[in-house]
């Protein structure tokens, strides 16, 4: 699996622990956002673009569930602005790939 691909595995992890532990109060993920990261994890595996594989806002195959697709929508809006500052190499990754597409 290519690098931009486990980078963005890395960066969803952090996302879904920012989001439980503000929103659930435990330093481990709950069951529910464990569940939401394993699909996460599955779906950006899985993806038919491959190593090539846009970021997933940008993407025309929206390849989760709607109701996953809501829950991380939300946990995005939430850890999203704060990775700037708690993971900002991370952030400026996912920015690049972003606009360079």
């Amino acid at each position: 699996m290519g690098q931009n691909l486990e980078r963005e595995i890395k960066t969803i992890r952090i996302m879904v622990e920012m989001f439980c532990k503000h929103h659930h109060g435990r330093g481990e993920l709950c069951e529910g956002c464990k569940k939401l990261f394993d699909y996460a994890q599955d779906r950006i595996r899985k993806c038919t673009f491959g190593v090539n594989k846009p970021v997933c806002a940008d993407c025309t195959v929206h390849c989760f569930k709607p109701d996953m697709r809501s829950q991380i929508k939300e946990v995005m809006r939430f850890a999203g602005p704060r990775m700037t500052f708690k993971h900002p190499v991370l952030a400026a990754h996912h920015l690049f790939r972003k606009f360079s597409a």
